[in-house]
């Protein structure tokens, strides 16, 4: 399915969770495909599971986490770098007092 790098944690995402370290250039398979990995990226982050353009939401969970800043292949690195958190500004002190008003 999806290697033992790396799990999927809903059908809907589009974003791959490390389970293990990968290291840039490692083969990852995923879904019937095989890329190779971008950059070295920890356990526990995130890997595109598709290609992904700038304004994409990243779904993880099967839910939007975040917007992409930037372009990336399968197989990349998503992290603060090339994303921006939707989820903190929509969910902060700020807005939902904005709500409560």
């Amino acid at each position: 399915m999806t290697g033992s790098a790396l799990i999927l944690l809903h059908p809907d995402d589009n974003v791959l969770v490390c389970r293990a370290p990968v290291t840039a250039g490692q083969t990852l398979t995923i879904g019937a495909v095989q890329v190779p990995a971008g950059a070295d990226v920890p356990v526990g982050h995130k890997i595109a599971r598709t290609a992904l353009s700038a304004g994409d939401k990243v779904l993880k969970y099967g839910a939007p986490i975040g917007s992409m800043t930037a372009a990336v292949r399968a197989g990349d690195h998503v992290h603060l770098h090339n994303m921006k958190s939707d989820y903190i500004a929509s969910h902060g002190r700020d807005a939902a007092s904005e709500q409560r008003a």
